[in-house]
């Protein structure tokens, strides 16, 4: 059963920031301490089993409780449950500096489009990573301010697909740059590649329609050109050579897992 608490009030609510979380106690308090500029703040609670509902409850009363398998889902549900004609949505691990506050209200306040992409410094421990982030594995730029209703998430269980209202008007991106701190360390990046490709075996499975072998080794040479070369990888050392890599091996990875792991994955699944 989701759970809905909102404080009514008079107030007209400009800019929402939306948190979706789970068990991020040892986080949370940092980002939700940069978002206190926006009108109001929502965090929708995903199969929370730790404190993170206690520091939540320090900044808003406006709090989703569920639990949605489906990534897509509880973004959607999220977004739905704003009230303000903006939506800032940030994910518990990345910060926004006075500077983008600040940029991020003048820009919704003379807007003349939309939504707005936001660049990204990506930071692998205390390791600014610029370059060579994409494919599945990492983001340089995100859609995550918007006019609300104007996106919706596709369901996928990772890296959902982004809809866009017909007519919907892309405005330029913002100078300032958001704080994202994706990894520790490199036993960090392996654990996500992994947790990232079991989700998406999961999505190849229940489509019906997990590709062929011959298709995703194929793509391997692309995706890793792409990001070492083209996005320029290779500036960042062993950091963008890894990125590569990940992304590269991603779609065969996620296709290996779903072609021999099936029934671990989804037990209910039958091979056909």
């Amino acid at each position: 059963m989701t759970e809905v608490q909102v404080v009514l009030d008079n107030k007209k609510i400009f800019l929402s920031a939306l948190l979706v979380v789970h068990n991020e106690e040892k986080r949370i308090r940092d980002c939700l301490e940069r978002v206190k500029f926006c009108d109001e703040i929502v965090v929708v609670l995903d199969r929370c089993t730790d404190g993170t509902k206690d520091i939540v409850l320090e900044y808003t009363d406006c709090l989703l409780e569920g639990g949605w398998p489906i990534e897509g889902d509880r973004r959607n549900a999220g977004n739905a449950a704003c009230r303000g004609e903006w939506v800032l949505e940030i994910d518990a691990d990345e910060h926004i500096s006075p500077e983008l506050a600040q940029e991020i209200r003048a820009t919704v306040e003379r807007a003349e489009a939309d939504y707005y992409l936001i660049p990204v410094d990506n930071y692998i421990g205390s390791h600014l990573v610029r370059y060579g982030w994409g494919a599945q594995f990492g983001k340089s730029s995100a859609s995550c301010l918007c006019r609300k209703g104007i996106k919706r998430w596709g369901r996928d269980r990772v890296h959902p697909s982004l809809y866009w209202k017909d007519g919907a008007k892309k405005g330029d991106k913002l100078k300032t740059r958001l704080l994202h701190y994706v990894d520790n360390n490199i036993s960090d990046m392996i654990r996500r590649f992994d947790s990232y490709t079991t989700a998406r075996a999961k999505d190849l499975i229940e489509s019906g329609t997990i590709g062929t072998m011959r298709g995703n080794v194929r793509r391997i040479f692309s995706r890793f050109w792409r990001c070492y070369i083209r996005r320029k990888g290779y500036r960042e050392g062993g950091y963008g050579f890894l990125i590569a890599t990940f992304a590269a091996l991603y779609p065969v990875v996620s296709h290996i897992k779903a072609r021999y792991e099936a029934e671990q994955l989804l037990p209910d699944y039958k091979v056909k």
